[in-house]
């Protein structure tokens, strides 16, 4: 990218072309309009003065302990999750269209939600096949007709977000105990600590009132109206890999983190142990699956959730944020029918496209599928993470072979979708600065009304010509600038 006369710039080696959209340089490798006082301040640093910064973000994660586990053969690891200092901008056209496509898709996929366990108008009506959702894994028939505090089965919506040539995409919606929220706010601190007058010169959108803003949802999810509900974060416990994230959300609100132990349920109300004694609480930000929050409903070998919880908030007494049973509407199946959701709900068109997908539960579409494995990434349909997908160009021909045999056993449990020519940023490597791979996880609240901080967890594939950005894959993350003119 620059000239020969100028071989220790941070960019010299930076390549810049046209397969990808590259979210700080245009396709002639001159730096887009947003991002050029963002260039021109990083290139006066070496590569070396860049490094060094960057240890110190490092340094920053490693004293605050942020980190996630990885599951493997082995047990879990915890390790501390990769930072890249170098930053992503957003404009704020561009975080215009976001903002309005994310409360676009929430409230439809809320809508979505009541129906189901409802009505089921969207079923009766054939906008979306009845098998599809009532044969949903995730489908809690338990949940039929239960109310729920201003219609939010989902108050805490995390959606993945690519960019192409063509636009953003939604990747997909994750709504049951989304996660990652805290490595957004640890981010944007590590970034500040490290670059402050750059950031300050930059006029960045502010993210730090998440934990508020948070905090004001959960409230108004109060079953009873209070203005002053007792709210509590229930947690699996320290073993879980968002432990970090569960200890700081519940710092940030100032509420309570507990384990089901700490609960229990009487005249269906449910108490929580404190020093001065038992106090009823009034909502439960759930971080434990659907399987495993009350052994009398769900899973009875469960040790993490509390007996009759369940029922205290069919009764009304309690509110469980999100709902169990959101997860039939981040099944990666039902994620296909979405933009349908949005027609028949709202009467509008899509603000975000989807990627689009193949459901291999229809005989045609998974030959199409099986025939062109090499060019798909393919997906369980309840999977997150990262776990159990094959990305078919970066396969070999026996992972190949091996992943068809498992999916013509049970084809309904898989989807596939092209390989994505996900946009790239600048991330800083052993040898100067080089694109990588980026997405971005969004954070949509919904109490009385939607409430989107400006600001996401722009997750990185570090490993060079990688897709996969998921921290146990072996992703990390950057900060996300909004700016704000």
């Amino acid at each position: 990218m620059m000239s020969p006369s100028e071989p220790t710039s941070l960019f010299s080696n930076y390549s810049v072309g046209n397969v990808f959209f590259d979210e700080m340089f245009r396709p002639d490798g001159t730096p887009r309009n947003a991002c050029k006082m963002l260039y021109e301040a990083l290139n006066k640093f070496s590569i070396e003065e860049m490094q060094t910064m960057q240890e110190h973000a490092e340094r920053f994660f490693l004293h605050e302990g942020i980190t996630f586990a990885v599951y493997g053969d082995d047990g879990a690891q915890e390790r501390i999750i990769p930072i890249d200092l170098l930053p992503r901008i957003v404009t704020p056209k561009d975080w215009r269209i976001l903002d309005r496509g994310l409360r676009q898709r929430l409230n439809a996929l809320n809508q979505f939600l009541g129906d189901i366990y409802g009505a089921k108008k969207i079923l009766s009506d054939g906008i979306i096949p009845t098998d599809l959702v009532l044969g949903c894994p995730q489908y809690r028939p338990e949940m039929r007709n239960i109310q729920h505090p201003h219609g939010s089965f989902v108050s805490i919506c995390g959606t993945d977000i690519v960019r192409t040539f063509d636009g953003f995409m939604v990747l997909e919606d994750n709504l049951r105990v989304p996660s990652g929220v805290s490595y957004m706010l640890a981010n944007r601190q590590a970034v500040k600590s490290s670059i402050r007058n750059l950031f300050r010169r930059h006029r960045v959108r502010k993210i730090e009132h998440y934990g508020q803003a948070l905090r004001q949802t959960l409230v108004e999810m109060s079953p009873n109206n209070s203005a002053d509900p007792c709210v509590a974060l229930l947690t699996p416990g320290t073993y879980n890999s968002a432990f970090y994230e569960h200890l700081f959300l519940a710092r940030e609100m100032g509420i309570e983190l507990v384990q089901g132990e700490d609960l229990s349920v009487r005249r269906g109300k449910v108490f929580m142990r404190t020093t001065r004694g038992q106090r009823q609480v009034d909502v439960i930000y759930r971080r434990v699956d659907d399987d495993f929050i009350d052994p009398l409903v769900f899973r009875k070998d469960s040790l993490l959730g509390v007996p009759g919880l369940f029922s205290a908030y069919a009764l009304g007494n309690v509110s469980l944020v999100n709902a169990p049973g959101t997860g039939v509407a981040d099944d990666k199946s039902v994620y296909a029918y979405v933009p349908e959701m949005i027609r028949y709900y709202l009467a509008e068109e899509p603000i975000l496209a989807n990627v689009e997908t193949y459901l291999c539960r229809n005989p045609e579409q998974l030959e199409f599928v099986l025939d062109n494995l090499d060019k798909l990434v393919v997906k369980t349909v309840g999977g997150s993470g990262g776990y159990g997908m094959l990305v078919g160009p970066h396969a070999t021909v026996a992972e190949r072979a091996a992943y068809a045999d498992v999916m013509r056993e049970n084809p309904t449990n898989y989807i596939a979708q092209p390989t994505l020519d996900l946009s790239c940023s600048p991330c800083i490597t052993a040898s100067g600065v080089a694109p990588r791979h980026v997405d971005l996880r969004t954070f949509v609240l919904k109490g009385e009304d939607i409430r989107i901080v400006p600001g996401a967890f722009s997750r990185v594939a570090l490993r060079e010509g990688s897709l996969v950005v998921n921290s146990s894959q072996g992703g990390g993350g950057k900060d996300l600038w909004v700016l704000s003119k």
